[in-house]
């Protein structure tokens, strides 16, 4: 998923505000790979979710929030219920993009890689096959509102090509699965999202993954 498309959560501490750990050092990988393997049993979750995005050059933070839904390998979806209306839907063809609290007469739509990705998702772009794909040093532990103690690591990309440039991710002890990330991007961006009320494996109804486009709306091909 890229993660420019996405409108997502939070004011917290950013990566600059984490000390290097004291050593000895923790080793952040046995936590990783748990949660890979956490991520992998995953066949679909929903959770509400709450994002900031800070942008420097806007001033004040973009806080928005509402439910998620995720079904690997290609299908996910982000409807916000703050600001109403506004809608991420990956069908497994395309990844649609509508935010008629700001552009209400047009949709972007982008053509989901069939290779090379993790598909749409967020979380498994950050623990799924994670020692290939990242540097990793374990910052601390932290204990979440509703679920615990959660190991928190810092994630240095390898791939330069990838649009941010660090994140910190939140991963719960009692399961393993991710809780909160945030993510440096490129662009200047911090953007931080928080799951809450995490469901795995239930239903989840064929219709939050599917998009029509409303009636008057251009569709935009990226």
């Amino acid at each position: 998923m890229t993660m420019s498309a996405l409108r997502l959560v939070g004011v917290a501490v950013l990566l600059g505000a984490y000390p290097p750990p004291r050593l000895p050092a923790q080793d952040p990988w046995p936590i990783l790979d748990g949660a890979g393997a956490a991520y992998r049993t995953v066949r679909g979750l929903s959770a509400d979710f709450l994002q900031v995005v800070m942008n420097p050059l806007v001033g004040e933070p973009d806080t928005t929030w509402g439910k998620l839904y995720q079904k690997p390998p290609s299908l996910f979806a982000m409807r916000f219920t703050h600001p109403a209306g506004d809608r991420i839907v990956a069908d497994g063809r395309s990844f649609w993009l509508y935010t008629p609290s700001t552009t209400p007469d047009q949709v972007i739509r982008t053509p989901i890689p069939k290779v090379g990705t993790t598909g749409p998702n967020l979380i498994g772009q950050f623990v799924d096959h994670a020692r290939e794909r990242y540097r990793a040093r374990y910052v601390g532990a932290d204990t979440l509102s509703r679920d615990g103690v959660a190991d928190i690591i810092a994630l240095d990309p390898k791939d330069p090509t990838l649009p941010y440039r660090g994140a910190v991710i939140w991963i719960a002890r009692s399961d393993s699965l991710v809780r909160r990330m945030e993510i440096a991007e490129t662009s200047g961006q911090q953007r931080i999202v928080i799951l809450r009320g995490l469901r795995v494996n239930g239903d989840l109804p064929q219709r939050e993954f599917k998009f029509s486009v409303p009636r008057g709306v251009q569709v935009i091909d990226q």
